[in-house]
């Protein structure tokens, strides 16, 4: 059981309730065999208002993967924490809330891998997905893609690929499906209510470092708007800091 907040990380968010929009940035294609690089989660309350926003590299201990999808290279996770250094934190952050994402079932298999892999099971949380919906309620869109999705929606440019540009995209997808006519209530209060009934496991916190220091968070500042086809990758200032929980 954790205490109280672990030192060197974010203070709890608000009371549990509502939504938790995730994206993962990955090694590849496979949960069992790749890795979590980057995670992000957004968090809205249960009328969808943005309470905050989580976001770091991880040390994959191993290749990143695609540089040329989601542009993180080899250096950029150097002193990244490990996914066990996060894990309790992730926990208070996704319990008590329905999992949102935009193909919302690869982002939960990733995560339920990843703690799988440090010992914890991951209970069965109701997901909400953003492209399902978007199918729904966004007949308009050119393509079921995020930034066809986005583009359709009027939510303007965001920093595509990177995990805390396509957590945002998909909670202003989010409010734009819920808020359409033509979806029922029921759609997300049904799940809202499921979610608060599941029970979370609670983590202690990991020391990595031998220094026995907690390994900071290191969020990258990606440069805004989708990817051109044919266009160099940007480079992405990554930055160390303590605390990522911010304001949305």
């Amino acid at each position: 059981m954790l205490p109280g907040p672990t030192p060197g990380m974010p203070a709890a968010p608000p009371a549990a309730g509502g939504f938790a929009v995730v994206d993962v940035e990955t090694t590849g294609r496979s949960p069992w065999r790749h890795r979590v690089v980057e995670v992000a989660v957004v968090l809205l309350d249960d009328r969808l208002r943005p309470e905050t926003e989580f976001c770091t590299l991880l040390d994959p201990a191993g290749p990143v993967g695609p540089t040329h999808v989601h542009r993180i290279a080899q250096a950029d996770v150097e002193g990244a924490p490990r996914f066990r250094e996060i894990a309790p934190r992730l926990l208070e952050l996704l319990a008590g809330r329905v999992l949102v994402g935009h193909h919302v079932t690869c982002d939960h298999a990733f995560l339920d891998r990843e703690f799988a892999r440090i010992g914890v099971a991951l209970p069965p949380v109701p997901l909400l997905c953003t492209m399902r919906l978007a199918r729904a309620h966004l007949a308009e869109a050119g393509g079921f893609g995020l930034a066809a999705c986005a583009e359709a929606a009027g939510l303007g440019r965001f920093a595509a690929h990177t995990a805390l540009g396509d957590a945002r995209a998909t909670a202003g997808l989010l409010r734009y499906c819920l808020g359409a006519t033509s979806c029922p209530p029921d759609d997300w209060a049904a799940p809202l209510r499921e979610a608060a009934r599941v029970p979370w496991p609670r983590l202690g916190r990991a020391r990595s470092q031998a220094s026995g220091a907690v390994a900071p968070l290191l969020r990258r500042e990606p440069p805004y708007g989708p990817r051109t086809p044919g266009a160099q990758p940007p480079a992405a200032a990554p930055s160390h800091t303590g605390a990522m929980d911010s304001s949305a």
